[in-house]
């Protein structure tokens, strides 16, 4: 079988389409024949060898996938073969609180992931996706989708009527967007692109702000909210705009850190996190218990995931540049 791997930490050019032996399930585990994969920010850092000192060498990337399973091991009780499944992305977050052991389980970085042709996993590192998404929806989930689910659903606390605010156009805050309008969030979304505001608008936000055009973005979405501030913030961008953040958001408001797009460290207002009584929450991913909440969700409120682009299983490096590009509205896709 074909497969993709990260042989060194030189750049989009060190991934490398090789040839391995089609893998056999053990007990308790499933083979999935791979149907799509879809990109995350955190795929591009892997593969350009930013994700950390310690990653290992040659690793196959990406965590988010779909496919069909074709063969189970002994004792495999939770699928079935002819099964469409999507991936979750930490092998052992079932359920309940997050902690390291369950961190050391992430597709595509603490171990290998999913973009080749066949893939084997532990029965339990799979979920059923909603009939009505295609394998290349339904790769779109496991990251992107579950994370924005976890950062508004998760602690209970957002009610319809409030207000978030959105940043950038990328998966988790377009997922972000739809599960919002589903719940009856007023969203705030931004963007350096006029056309890809209108897009925002056309899936239902209710203000936009071009942060080229509008440099201090913050005092435009104070201003929107009658100098209250937003709910919730998504933020994605991390050291570059946490600070802005600090000051869109309401007092007692809530900021998930989900993104570091504009970088990693920076002087932070902390004196603002105080007085203004901001919850500030990491959100790195979610459960499998999240996902199947959410493909419920979808199913109800009928969402489609918003794939910008596909690329052939042969084209990864192509895709990941598309993705560096920023070009992107939504999700990219890879069809295997």
């Amino acid at each position: 079988m074909k497969v993709w791997e990260v042989q060194s930490r030189e750049g989009l050019d060190a991934l490398t389409l090789v040839d391995r032996p089609e893998p056999q399930p053990q007990a308790g585990q499933i083979l999935l024949k791979m149907h799509a994969a879809s990109l995350n920010y955190r795929d591009l850092l892997t593969v350009k060898g930013a994700y950390g000192s310690k990653q290992k060498l040659p690793l196959v990337p990406f965590s988010d996938g779909a496919g069909e399973v074709v063969a189970v091991g002994e004792g495999v009780t939770t699928v079935k073969v002819g099964d469409k499944v999507a991936s979750i992305f930490m092998q052992t977050w079932i359920d309940g609180e997050f902690s390291a052991e369950k961190s050391r389980s992430a597709l595509g970085g603490a171990i290998d992931g999913i973009l080749a042709e066949y893939v084997v996993l532990d029965q339990n590192g799979v979920v059923r996706f909603p009939d009505r998404l295609s394998y290349e929806e339904a790769a779109t989930l496991p990251c992107a989708a579950v994370t924005a689910w976890n950062a508004l659903v998760t602690d209970s606390k957002l009610k319809a009527g409030d207000t978030i605010l959105i940043q950038g156009t990328g998966g988790v805050s377009i997922f972000a967007l739809q599960f919002a309008r589903a719940m009856g969030v007023k969203v705030i979304g931004t963007s350096s692109s006029d056309r890809k505001l209108e897009r925002l608008l056309e899936l239902g936000a209710s203000e936009v702000v071009n942060y080229k055009s509008v440099p201090n973005w913050d005092e435009r979405v104070w201003e929107l909210t009658g100098k209250v501030g937003v709910d919730r913030i998504i933020e994605v961008g991390g050291a570059g705009t946490f600070n802005k953040s600090l000051r869109a958001v309401r007092y007692g408001g809530h900021i998930s850190l989900i993104g570091v797009l504009s970088g990693l460290n920076a002087d932070i207002s902390t004196a603002l996190i105080l007085h203004k009584g901001i919850c500030v929450q990491g959100i790195y991913v979610g459960s499998r218990e999240m996902f199947e909440a959410m493909n419920r969700a979808i199913s109800l409120h009928n969402i489609q995931p918003i794939i910008d682009r596909e690329f052939p299983f042969e084209q990864a490096r192509e895709a990941l540049a598309y993705m560096e590009s920023g070009a992107h509205f939504g999700k990219i896709v890879l069809r295997i």
